[in-house]
């Protein structure tokens, strides 16, 4: 008897760059395994050590196990803080004239 297989998607997005291939594994294999069985770091000149995973948009790791139908998404790392972008913007608009669309006054 042929042991179970499992589908699943690799993607990867970059400017100028999109990738998206799909894999046949074993049952039990992990995010790991289904890069690696892609190439894409390869192909594309990945350091895989520099990005980051997540299966459906959450979190993973390289030992999560994957179901079939999974898609692995290789994130990069951040250039800036979410968070600390928000603020900014926010304080910048708090600022009187800080914001160029707004009607000047008087």
């Amino acid at each position: 008897m042929t042991p179970p297989r499992i589908a699943v998607t690799v993607a990867y997005a970059a400017p100028g760059v999109e990738a998206l291939l799909v894999v046949t594994l074993p049952a039990g294999a992990t995010v790991n395994d289904a890069i690696a069985q892609s190439g894409i770091a390869v192909t594309l000149a990945l350091d895989v050590a520099q990005l980051q995973f997540a299966i459906f948009g959450q979190r993973a790791k390289g030992e999560t196990l994957l179901e079939n139908g999974d898609r692995v998404e290789l994130t990069r790392p951040l250039i800036a803080d979410p968070g600390r972008a928000r603020r900014k913007r926010a304080a910048d608009q708090a600022r009187p004239g800080s914001d160029p669309r707004a009607k000047p006054r008087g």
